[in-house]
C-alpha cells in the first residue's frame, strides 16, 4: 500500500514537502501511531506540537462525534454555542478579553497584524503600520507572516516582500531600540522559537520589549502557536515570563488536530468592527467543539502541570546524557518543547536512527526537536531517552 500510495502522490499532489518520510500512518492511540504496513512508531513529534492529548483521546473523539452529528457547519452570520463557550473559556484561561477565531497559525498571525494596523488607524495614526519581528523567527506562510518570518529561505521566492517589516537578533535591546520608529506599531515574536531550535527568549529580555512597547505606545504581540495549550508547562507561553502581550495568537494544539486558531486581545485593541475582519469556516461549532474538549480536558487531567513536571523529568533525563556524551552540545527546554542540539553534523544521522528505530522527532539543522503529547508519562521518557542513548553510543 505505501508504495502505491507514494506513487500517486508524487503524480496528484504539488510537491511542497519534498520527498517525505517513507511512511503512511493511518491510526494512532495515545503516544502510538500505526502505519499502514503493521508498523508501532512512538510519536515525540504530535503533528508539530498540535496532538497535544495525544492520538484518538476518547474525549475528543467523542465530542467531535457527537457535534458532527448534530451541526458542522452553519456560517459566522448566526450565533453558535461552541464558538461563544470556547471564546469564553480562551479568555478565562489568559489574559485576553475578546477573541476571534480563523482555521491556522498563519491565519491568526495575519489577524492580529490586521487588527495592530487596524488599532492605530481608528485612533488617527494611520502611518503607524510598521512591525518589528525576530530573526529565526517563523510566523506562517501568507504573503504577510513570509514578511514577519525572520528567515530568507521562506521569504526568496515571494520577493518584493510585503513591506513594513524589520527583523532584528533575539536578546539583542539595542538593536530592538534602533529599530523602533515613529510608524512601528508592534513588535512581534514568539514565546519560545521554535523553528529555529527551540529559544526561549528569557524573562530579562521578554520584561524589556513589554517595557519598551509601553514606552513607546507599540502593541506587543505574541505569536503562542506552537507554545499555547499547556506546551510549556503554562497554559500560554508569555506566562513563563510574568509579563501580558496586547495580542496573542494560538492554534496547533487547540483543536488536537481539527483546524483552528485564533486572535486573543485586550479589550482596549479589540478595533476590529462589523465588515474589519471575517472568515466563512472560523470557529465553526466542529472546531470550536474540538477546542473545547481540549481545553476542557487538559484542566480535567491537570495536563498542564504534567506539561510541566515530566518536561522537568525529561530535561533531567536528556542533561545526564549529555554529561556522558559529548556529542550532544546542548539540552534547551521548556516544559515539553526540547531541543537536543549534537555537535559533527551528527543530528540528521539520530533524527534517522530514532525513525529506523520507529521514534517520531524532527530536526532543525543539527538540533533534535521533540515536542511530544502532554499525555506522556515517566516511563515513555525512559523509553525515549534509552533509545536516543543507543543511538549515540553506535554513532
Amino acid at each position: 500500500m505505501l508504495e502505491n500510495i507514494m506513487t500517486m502522490d508524487k503524480q496528484y499532489y504539488m510537491n511542497t514537502f519534498g520527498t517525505r518520510t517513507p511512511v503512511c500512518f493511518d491510526r494512532g492511540e495515545g503516544v502510538w501511531l500505526y502505519d499502514t504496513e503493521g508498523g508501532k512508531y512512538l510519536d515525540f513529534f504530535a503533528g508539530i506540537a498540535v496532538t497535544a492529548l495525544g492520538h484518538a483521546h476518547p474525549a475528543l473523539v467523542g465530542a467531535i462525534n457527537a457535534q458532527a452529528a448534530k451541526l458542522i457547519h452553519t456560517s459566522n452570520l448566526y450565533y453558535t454555542e461552541p464558538q461563544t463557550m470556547l471564546a469564553k473559556m480562551l479568555c478565562e484561561v489568559s489574559c485576553a478579553d475578546k477573541v476571534f477565531f480563523g482555521n491556522s497559525g498563519a491565519e491568526a498571525n495575519e489577524g492580529a497584524l490586521k487588527l495592530a494596523r487596524i488599532y492605530f488607524y481608528k485612533k488617527g495614526m494611520p502611518n503607524k503600520t510598521d512591525v518589528i519581528t525576530l530573526k529565526h523567527s517563523f510566523h506562517g506562510r501568507t504573503l504577510a507572516t513570509v514578511a514577519a518570518t525572520g528567515q530568507p529561505k521562506y521569504q526568496k521566492p515571494y520577493e518584493p516582500l510585503m513591506p513594513g517589516f524589520s527583523h532584528v537578533e533575539l536578546g539583542d535591546l539595542d538593536a530592538l531600540k534602533a529599530a523602533i520608529t515613529p510608524n512601528t506599531a508592534a513588535i512581534m515574536l514568539e514565546a519560545i522559537q521554535g523553528e529555529s531550535g527551540v529559544h526561549p527568549c528569557g524573562q530579562a529580555y521578554m520584561a524589556a520589549v513589554r517595557k519598551l512597547c509601553d514606552d513607546n505606545d507599540i502593541l506587543l504581540i505574541i505569536d503562542e502557536v506552537q507554545t499555547g495549550i499547556g506546551r510549556t508547562g503554562t497554559m500560554f507561553g508569555y506566562q513563563q515570563y510574568g509579563i501580558e502581550p496586547d495580542i496573542f495568537t494560538v492554534a496547533k494544539a487547540l483543536g488536537g488536530g481539527v483546524p483552528i486558531g485564533a486572535v486573543c486581545a485586550k479589550e482596549a485593541v479589540c478595533a476590529f468592527e462589523p465588515g474589519d475582519h471575517g472568515s466563512t469556516f472560523g470557529g465553526n461549532p466542529l472546531a470550536a467543539a474540538s477546542g473545547l474538549a481540549v481545553l476542557q480536558t487538559i484542566q480535567a487531567e491537570n495536563l498542564v502541570q504534567n506539561a510541566a513536571d515530566m518536561g522537568a523529568y525529561f530535561a533531567d533525563s536528556l542533561e545526564k546524557l549529555k554529561s556522558k556524551y559529548s556529542c550532544i552540545k546542548e539540552i534547551r527546554a521548556v516544559g515539553l518543547m526540547v531541543g537536543v542540539e549534537f555537535g559533527e553534523g551528527l543530528g540528521a544521522a539520530v533524527k534517522q536512527a530514532l525513525f529506523e528505530a520507529k521514534v517520531l522527532t524532527g530536526l532543525v539543522g543539527d538540533t533534535l526537536r521533540i515536542l511530544p503529547p502532554l499525555v506522556i508519562t515517566k516511563a515513555d521518557i525512559d523509553m525515549f531517552v534509552d533509545v536516543l542513548e543507543g543511538i549515540v553510543k553506535t554513532l
